[in-house]
């Protein structure tokens, strides 16, 4: 049974960073793309950045482009987002996700396998 579990969230000030991680489990994700989303309350959730398993291709919303970097550990079938220079407005739920197919994809329903979430707060 594939397993995502997320950890690194907290509470941050504008401008710190976070380094959040996914441990994944459960088969072979070699022919897989993994994501990360966010969902801030009341609105729905978005893509923030994709990664491919199998090389070093990866993907990010325009939002978080130079500020977030995706980035993966094969050997421990660990996915990481580091998040730097955080703004309010990065206040939200991530969730990292796992997608058939060495497509990068951006859309929710495309994900076949998500996580629980870590909950990410940045103060003003």
């Amino acid at each position: 049974q594939v397993q995502l579990v997320e950890s690194g969230g907290g509470l941050v000030q504008a401008g710190g960073s976070l380094r959040l991680s996914c441990a994944a489990s459960g088969r072979s994700f070699s022919a897989y793309t993994l994501g990360w989303f966010r969902q801030a309350p009341g609105k729905e959730r978005e893509f923030v950045a994709a990664s491919r398993w199998s090389d070093d291709y990866t993907y990010y919303a325009d939002s978080v482009r130079g500020r977030f970097t995706i980035s993966r550990d094969n050997a421990k079938n660990t996915l990481y987002l580091q998040l730097n220079s955080l703004k309010p407005e990065d206040t939200a739920v991530y969730s990292c996700a796992a997608s058939k197919g060495w497509r990068i994809r951006v859309g929710v329903t495309e994900y076949d396998y998500w996580g629980q979430g870590t909950q990410v707060t940045v103060s003003s």
